[in-house]
This record gives structure tokens, C-alpha cells and sequence, in this order.
């Protein structure tokens, strides 16, 4: 008989904002995590969550509008493992801050994820990066660590092209997004930008995605990532959906593989057996679609409860070699669902004892 894992307490920074609300969500009842403490700006420290946080969807889950809001320092969160939704403004010096004091950084924010000791991990797509954090602690004198998630784009696109890597070789892709407004959190983009709109730009985005696709898809020699050599061009598209990411690519290989090729690749990559039965991982991490009109926002982002890709209409391309659409939920697979999935990962390994020290 399979023992229980004891429940680790857990803290949520950001924890007022959309994908700080996800996951709080995610975690209700989750039979791992417990969460304790919810912290966000000064505004709202000292409240009542349910008095700070405008709740955005569903309900909120029983007992966590009576937490208190604290700030988001390691003085007042007790918490050995802390998921963080904070901006990018104020992340960078904040989990430093929690990682020095032996906590384990749960990060979606974009100011570690290129550093050469800070994994960027999607857990079915390149979990043995995680061995990086032997080096970070060394190399930064932290008790305790970070791990990041890839920008929203890029997990799409990492998730779909990473059995294509592994069988063919990818050496270029060139990709246009359609972007979920749930992506630019809350308040985000203005109504009347976005209604009956394609707005061609979103800050920092194109950069994210040709730079972190080759950290994601390269490949950990023991000491450091050796980045896949990817040439990728991206255009990136804020659209008026809730929720969803969807990215078209083309993309060329090393070695051409037939659209049938490509798709046997796709449906029988399981992904990285570690992840194999975590609490949060899908029964299937992609989902080959054959109708012509998918994968679509509105009918598949749900799929795998959030948690899987959904990849069509693969076929020749005139440009490169193939051409596909690829789409994933941005706040549960992308975002929350994405950190939660790595913090079990951890704690499968038996390393959260080791890693979160407070």
C-alpha cells in the first residue's frame, strides 16, 4: 500500500492577480500542497484576501478569504515553498530574497529565466534541467533556489516542437501567435483596444520567445545547458480570447520528416517519465487533432483539465519543411499549472527537504 506524501505548506505571491488567483485555484485541496500564506503589494497587505482580491473566475475556494495578506518578504511568509506571480518589476530582487532564506522560488516572472544556473523547465520537455540547481545554490551561496517557467508563447511552441526536436533535428521556425488577453493579466489591455481587434505587438515578447525555445529544447552536459542551435522569427499578437495561446509555425529540420512522420512523432512523445502521475500532469501532455479547424481556444483549451497541448492541421510547408498550430491554456499549463507541475516534480525527486529550508 502507497503512503500519502505529507502536505507541504505553501505561500502564493501575487496572490491577488489573475495568475496569482489561478493558483490559488489550482492548489484548493490539492493533496500535496497546503496553502498558508498569500501575499501581494502594500496596498493590500494587511487585509482580508477576499476584501483585497477582485475575483476573477469561479469561486473562491473555501477558508482563503479570511487569510490575512501579507508583503512579499521572507520575514512574514512562513511558507518553505513559495509560487510566485509577481511582475517582472519587482521579482527579480523579491525571490532573490526568499531563495537566500532557503526557500524554493517557484517563478513565472522573466528575470532569471536566461541566467546559465537557473533551469527553465517544462517538466515533460527537459526535467533533467532541474539538475542545474546544484549549481545555482553553489554558485549563488542560496540555501535555497529558483526555477522558472518559459514565457507563455514559448511553452506552446516547446511542447509541440520537443518530440519533433528529439526525431528530426529542428533547426529554424518561424511563428506567429494569436495571444489570450488573460495573458496580459488584470487590468490588462482596455476594451476598446482589443474588441474587434488584432493589436500586432505585446512588450518584450518576441525576444522571449527566440531566445528561450533554444534554453528549453538544449541540452543539460552536466554542468550547463547547451542551447539547441534554432534560428526562430516571431511575430506576436495580443487577440480578443479569454483565454488560450494559440502559435502557427513553420519550421524547418535537419532531417525532413513526412507530415505522417511527424505526426507518428507527435502521438506516441509521452514526455519525460519522471512526470509520469504527478498530481497535475494530464493523462496525455499532447493531443494531435485531425479536423481541419483545430485546435481552437473555445473547444480545446480545456483539454488534459488545462494541462495539455493541443496540436493540428501538421502538413508540408512551402517555406520550410512542415507547418502546425499548437495551443495551450496561458494561465494553467503556461503559468500556475506549469509551476505546480515542477514544484511535484521536485518533490517525486525527493529533493523539497534539501531545497526549501526556511
Amino acid at each position: 500500500m502507497t503512503s500519502t506524501p505529507p502536505r507541504w505548506p505553501v505561500a502564493v505571491l501575487g496572490a491577488t492577480g489573475a495568475v496569482g488567483q489561478a493558483f490559488i485555484r489550482l492548489l484548493d485541496a490539492h493533496p500535496w500542497f497546503d496553502l498558508v500564506d498569500v501575499a501581494a503589494s502594500e496596498r493590500s497587505a494587511g487585509k482580508r484576501y477576499g476584501d483585497a482580491a477582485r475575483w476573477l473566475e469561479g469561486h473562491m475556494p473555501a477558508g482563503v478569504g479570511a487569510l490575512i495578506v501579507k508583503n512579499c518578504t521572507p520575514d512574514e511568509i512562513t511558507a518553505p515553498i513559495v509560487f510566485s506571480a509577481l511582475d517582472s518589476g519587482v521579482a527579480g530582487d523579491v525571490e532573490a530574497a526568499f531563495a537566500r532564506a532557503g526557500r524554493l522560488v517557484l517563478s513565472n516572472a522573466k528575470n532569471y529565466r536566461m541566467a546559465d544556473d537557473v533551469p527553465l523547465v517544462i517538466p515533460e520537455v527537459n526535467a533533467d534541467h532541474l539538475a542545474l540547481l546544484d549549481r545555482q545554490r553553489v554558485q549563488r551561496g542560496w540555501r535555497g533556489a529558483i526555477v522558472t517557467n518559459a514565457n507563455c508563447a514559448t511553452t506552446v511552441m516547446a511542447a509541440a516542437l520537443a518530440p519533433l526536436h528529439e526525431a528530426f533535428t529542428v533547426t529554424k521556425v518561424f511563428a506567429t501567435t494569436m495571444q489570450a488577453v488573460s495573458g496580459a493579466g488584470y487590468p490588462g489591455v482596455p476594451s476598446l483596444d482589443i474588441l474587434g481587434n488584432v493589436v500586432p505587438f505585446i512588450n518584450d515578447e518576441e525576444p522571449k520567445i527566440e531566445s528561450e525555445l533554444n534554453k528549453l529544447l538544449g541540452r543539460y552536459d552536466g554542468d550547463r545547458i547547451a542551447c539547441a542551435d534554432i534560428v526562430t522569427s516571431a511575430h506576436a499578437n495580443r487577440v480578443p480570447v479569454e483565454h488560450g495561446h494559440t502559435v502557427c509555425m513553420s519550421v524547418a529540420f535537419a532531417t525532413r520528416p513526412s507530415p505522417e512522420q511527424a505526426l507518428a512523432a507527435l502521438r506516441a512523445w509521452r514526455g519525460h517519465e519522471a512526470v509520469h502521475g504527478l498530481p497535475s500532469a494530464p493523462a496525455q501532455a499532447l493531443i494531435v487533432r485531425d479536423e481541419a479547424d483545430r485546435p481552437q481556444p473555445r473547444r480545446d483549451v480545456d483539454a488534459g483539465r488545462g494541462m495539455s497541448t493541443t496540436i493540428g492541421r501538421v502538413r508540408a510547408d512551402t517555406l520550410f519543411d512542415l507547418k502546425l498550430v499548437a495551443m495551450s491554456h496561458n494561465v494553467v499549463r503556461v503559468a500556475a499549472g506549469g509551476s505546480i507541475l515542477n514544484a511535484e516534480l521536485l518533490m517525486k525527486s525527493g529533493r523539497l527537504a534539501e531545497l526549501a529550508r526556511p
